[in-house]
């Protein structure tokens, strides 16, 4: 029999870690039945209660309570047997409820956060221990979702956790106006905790309007939500409610996520749940992708499948095939092939393990060449009619999409046999010659046959035999009529006649004489003239034909010709060059092309062009001024093709080589004409022309940045910080520009231009100083440009703050890399030295400008050296004289008070380097924290959010923080940079460092046992007795 216990020795036994709460909920209830005064009780147990609800850190012992406490509530929902006691009783219990919940509600607006948060972690865990069937009034449901609809704003994340927890069972989905799911999208969007998108993303309900909530949250900046996010997907969302692009962008963006728990969660959870939607079909859920618009996320799909099962399992799955181990022409599918391939390069791809179960999924090369061939040859041609039909058209694109798989499998062939590789390269150069072959599969097919081919040489002259059979076409030609012929013929007819005629009449004379042997000769001569009659007039009507050779030039034969040009110049090595083969080549289809009147063909032409300037230099700087033509006159595709090939050229060779012809060119003539007078007068006027020439061509190229097409924008962008992180440009304009470009909000939706702009400050920063030194005078041009943006302009929204932080960032000193300081040596002043003399002057220029407030938040977060700060302190007690603002004040106040101090400090340390004898630069590199002044940028993630990618090869993460004012999304640079070490924090206070000092850790005490660490942690834990033997406050 449970034995009765009173409320406070219940929430004394209640905060044990082992105490079992079944029975301490069965015996206070007991002592809740035998009560008359249930309002006592009521009082009692919240007075209680209270002693829990102050604390706001989660001790494990006010954990337990107020698990006891929903348990202890939660119990009288238990059904009974007698419905009328049961009603009777639930009317009791409804009081105790409701007035608990009354409580709660009136207290959900104190001050305390601890209140706040155990208020509403008391409604959640209530409202989700009731069972199903539990029901409650209509005002009160009203109370609660009004109360946790008010917390769901609270400024302390914990609370507002609870609070969306606490509202999960109050929304409907159904409802689209509900304003539990509207308060939902506003979170899961804006919250800038991640912990409180977290808990919306596992109490949202799915629906039409929350799916694309939901599906957004799969690019969110922390790790724990993409991955929520996806676990979501997979549980409560059927594939079917997404769209095609939905479910190819969630697998495009998961298996390529840079976390590998989402990515395992994308591969182990999503994709198994789509797929036992499908039944476990690969290609039920492959043509739910639609792998013929985006095949590569289908094999991204595909690999992640295969990868959790054995290669035997594998193979055995796969009953496509064929006793001669191929898909029978009728059966192949989009879906099919693309798995074919799939599976045989996964397979390829484990080396010696996969090649004995390749043997298993892949004919003879002899075999399959034979095979593939058949399929292009049946490749149906459209006819005019036909090409209207959307429906002919599908069917010819699946056709090709199922050829070009077949040919990317002979990737996976064997080709060390003789035999087989030579019947590979007939084959390959059969379909290159196929009049139907369409041009979208030629760069495969080409591919595939320079793979084969190793030489350069003998790749060169495959391809231009090839180009010369495509386009040499045997066509039948009639030959103009000629007089003397005619004449000859006309008298070789009439010769007949006469004969014939005589013939005649030597054949009535034989009758009538009755010489039946003579008769019969003259007969059959008279046959013969007759042959040879209609043999001549025959002649003479139908005009004389011959069969010609003839070059063709239709626009689909030089496409594929220019396209088998461009994938040979891809293949072959830039120390190859150009030879007469080549040469060949460039003047008869290269260059003709350019001026070709089909758009397809210029682009083509141009990439070939493009790629021969790569073989050489003075083909590049001959050619050069075409393809500059080209980019300012062309349509854009062509524009685009034009500019990467520019770039490529200037990145391969540098600028020399194209600003020194004509000058060289100049000063030869000139050598010629008057030697005397060349050498000061023509040095110069051929330097002028140099840099003339630079500057125009750097003043095309950069004029791209301020393109409306963003293709253009973006390309010119990228090629630029090649340019300059290569080495081959400097230019703080330039990079002023590029920053400018960064920010604007014009480009916000050109995410690939961010990203490359995102990771090329850093790494061009920190790779040395003469760079930070180039952003350093880009400083206040950039500053400038942002002050001076008049209001129309879209760089007024930019905020200039945020600019001066990012470029005070990437001009730190510490964070140079640790070869290009150990490279520099010693060197006084620092870039953020010279940077705060420009600054202060900035500032005595116009002390009254409303910049200057900015100027001086700049000063305070600016590392500098204290060793030569003279000069630097004079500035600033000028400033401190023209300056009236207070905020401006204090904060100047504050740099020449922290470098008075590390003037002292640099006095006693130049002491004790007489006495030890360090050099300066050991004295500058072990005390670099008492030499400068760090002032990080805020990293709370409460104001700036910043995501890391780790760079490859263990190369650290650099972290730059931006964010944009006037509604202007943050910018998040993902960087990979050089390792940015500090010997000492400024950060941290005196005393935690004489602390640290005072209180070392031995490396045989560092790791505590098990028990030691039970017995400490049990020390620790709070004791509520205290707080329960306290009298109520009146």
């Amino acid at each position: 029999m449970t034995k009765a216990i009173c409320i406070k020795e219940a929430f004394e036994h209640a905060q044990k870690p082992h105490q079992n709460h079944g029975k301490l909920v069965a015996s206070l209830k007991q002592t809740y039945n035998e009560l008359q005064d249930k309002i006592h009780f009521h009082e009692e147990f919240i007075r209680y209660l209270k002693c829990v609800m102050i604390i706001y850190k989660r001790e494990p012992a006010a954990e337990q309570v107020i698990n006891f406490v929903v348990k202890f509530l939660v119990c009288f929902y238990e059904p009974e047997k007698d419905a009328t006691e049961d009603k009777e009783e639930e009317e009791v219990e409804n009081s105790f409820l409701n007035y608990l919940f009354n409580f709660l509600l009136e207290s959900h607006n104190a001050n305390s956060k601890g209140v706040r948060f155990r208020v509403c972690q008391l409604i959640n865990k209530l409202l989700g221990s009731l069972p199903e069937n539990a029901q409650i009034e209509d005002e009160l449901f009203d109370k609660i979702n009004s109360a946790m609809l008010v917390r769901v704003r609270d400024r302390v994340p914990n609370v507002r956790i609870q609070a969306v927890l606490a509202l999960s069972r109050l929304q409907d989905p159904k409802d689209s106006d509900c304003p539990v799911v509207n308060v939902y999208c506003s979170l899961i969007e804006n919250d800038s905790n991640s912990e409180v998108r977290r808990a919306v993303l596992s109490c949202i309900g799915p629906s039409a309007k929350t799916l694309s909530k939901i599906v957004g949250r799969t690019m969110d900046v922390k790790e724990a939500v993409r991955k929520l996010a996806y676990q979501v997907l997979a549980e409560k969302v059927h594939m079917k409610a997404l769209t095609i692009a939905q479910r190819v962008r969630l697998l495009q963006q998961g298996l390529n996520d840079r976390s590998d728990s989402v990515k395992g969660v994308v591969q182990k959870q999503l994709l198994q749940a789509w797929l036992r939607l499908a039944e476990g079909n690969a290609l039920e859920l492959l043509h739910r992708l639609d792998v013929e618009s985006c095949p590569e996320v289908g094999i991204s799909a595909l690999n992640a499948m295969f990868s959790l099962s054995p290669c035997s399992d594998l193979i055995k799955n796969f009953s496509d095939l064929s006793e001669r181990k191929v898909i029978l022409v009728e059966k192949l599918t989009a879906e099919n092939a693309l798995f074919w391939r799939a599976l045989c390069e996964y397979l390829k791809s484990k080396g010696e393990e996969g090649e004995e179960f390749l043997e298993h999924l892949l004919p003879e090369p002899a075999v399959y060449a034979d095979y593939v061939l058949s399929y292009l040859q049946n490749m149906p041609v459209l006819s005019q009619e036909e090409k209207e039909d959307m429906t002919c058209i599908e069917h010819l694109m699946t056709k090709e999409f199922i050829g070009r798989q077949l040919i990317l499998m002979i990737g996976c062939m064997d080709t060390m046999e003789e035999g087989g590789r030579k019947r590979l390269l007939t084959v390959l150069q059969e379909i290159l010659m196929i009049p139907t072959t369409s041009v979208s599969l030629v760069p495969p097919v080409t591919e595939q046959l320079l793979s084969i081919l190793k030489d350069d040489d003998r790749r060169i002259q495959i391809v231009a035999e090839t180009i010369s059979e495509v386009r040499e076409a045997l066509v039948t030609v009639n030959q103009p009529f000629d007089s003397a012929a005619i004449r000859k013929q006309q008298l070789r007819l009439a010769e007949i006649k006469v004969k014939l005629m005589e013939a005649k009449d030597a054949l009535e004379q034989c009758v009538a004489v009755q010489d039946f042997s003579q008769a019969s000769l003259l007969k059959q001569r008279i046959l013969e003239l007759e042959s040879t009659k209609r043999d001549l007039l025959k002649e003479a009507e139908e005009p004389q034909s011959k069969e010609v050779l003839v070059e063709k030039d239709d626009p689909e034969t030089l496409l594929k010709c220019l396209t088998m040009c461009n994938e040979l110049l891809k293949q072959l090595s830039l120390s190859k060059g150009l030879g007469p083969t080549m040469d060949g080549i460039i003047e008869s289809l290269i260059i003709p092309g350019i001026t070709n009147i089909h758009p397809a063909i210029r682009n083509m032409a141009v990439l070939c062009l493009g790629s021969c300037g790569l073989q050489s230099k003075d083909f590049a700087s001959q050619h050069l001024p075409l393809i500059l033509q080209v980019l300012q006159i062309d349509e854009m595709k062509v524009k685009l093709s034009a500019l990467k090939a520019v770039f490529d050229q200037l990145l391969m060779f540098g600028i020399e080589p194209f600003r020194a012809k004509k000058g060289g060119s100049f000063q030869n003539g000139k050598e010629e004409e008057d030697e005397n007078e060349q050498s000061a007068e023509v040095t110069k006027e051929a330097e002028e022309e140099e840099t003339a020439t630079t500057h125009n061509l750097l003043q095309l190229l950069s004029g791209f940045l301020d393109s409306e097409v963003s293709e253009l924008r973006t390309e010119a962008a990228e090629g630029l910080a090649k340019l300059m992180f290569s080495g081959r440009l400097i230019s703080a304009k330039l990079l002023s520009r590029l920053v400018l470009l960064w920010y604007n909000p014009v480009t916000e939706e050109d995410t690939h231009l961010r990203h490359c702009l995102g990771v090329f400050f850093p790494l061009f920063a920190y790779s040395n100083r003469a760079n930070q030194e180039c952003f350093e005078e880009a400083y206040l041009p950039t500053l400038q440009i942002l002050f001076n943006a008049p209001a129309s302009s879209p760089l007024s929204e930019v905020d200039a703050g945020n600019v001066a932080e990012l470029l005070v960032d990437l001009t730190r000193p510490s964070g140079l890399n640790q070869s290009a300081k150990a490279s520099q040596g010693f060197q006084g002043l620092t870039v953020h030295d010279s940077l705060a003399m420009k600054v202060c002057n900035e500032i005595l220029a116009d002390p009254s400008a409303p910049d200057v407030r900015i100027y001086t938040k700049v000063l305070s977060s600016l590392e500098l050296n204290k060793d030569f700060s003279k000069d630097l302190l004079i500035l600033l007690d000028k400033v401190l004289e023209v300056v009236k603002d207070k905020t401006c004040l204090r904060i100047i106040e504050k740099v020449k008070n922290s470098l008075n101090k590390g003037n002292h400090i640099g006095e006693e340390v130049s002491k004790t380097t007489n006495e030890t004898g360090l050099s300066p630069v050991t004295q500058d590199r072990q005390q670099e924290c008492d030499g400068a002044m760090p002032n990080p940028v805020n990293q709370d993630e409460g104001k700036k959010e910043t995501a890391e990618t780790s760079g490859e090869g263990g190369s650290t993460t650099a972290k730059l923080r931006s964010t944009r004012s006037k509604g202007l999304r943050k910018a998040t640079v993902e960087a990979k940079s050089v390792p940015r070490r500090r010997n000492c924090r400024s950060t941290r206070s005196e005393s935690e460092s004489r602390e640290a000092s005072e209180q070392p850790v031995s490396p045989a005490s560092s790791r505590l046992p098990r028990r030691a660490k039970t017995a400490a942690l049990g020390k620790t834990r709070l004791n509520l007795s205290k707080l329960l033997d306290q009298e109520p406050a009146e």
